[in-house]
């Protein structure tokens, strides 16, 4: 795992927000290359909504089939926001199993 991927999250967790928005934008161009380590870091998550939706934003701005399961589940999530950014994030994969 690069360090752009630490660095970011790192910065993510921070309580300054724009320490966080920082390291959000710092791995978005690099979401594709990070996809796998998205997903487990969501799934780790349990305490911060915030950073969950973000990481869920990047899962689905890393465009990758990969995603599709773990979108998938979250489109009948109860929370809101996941459902948004899961069907978002399978608008983004353009294939004709996400359409459906």
């Amino acid at each position: 795992m690069g360090d752009t991927f630490r660095d970011a999250m790192r910065l993510m967790r921070k309580h300054n927000p724009q320490l966080q928005e920082d390291g959000f934008h710092l791995l978005r161009p690099h979401a594709a290359e990070h996809v796998d380590a998205l997903v487990a870091e969501f799934q780790a998550e349990r305490d911060d909504h915030g950073l969950r939706c973000w990481l869920l934003e990047l899962i689905g701005e890393a465009r990758s089939e990969a995603a599709r399961p773990v979108l998938m589940e979250l489109l009948t999530d109860e929370d809101e926001a996941f459902r948004g950014w899961a069907e978002r994030g399978l608008e983004l994969l353009v294939s004709k199993e996400s359409r459906r």
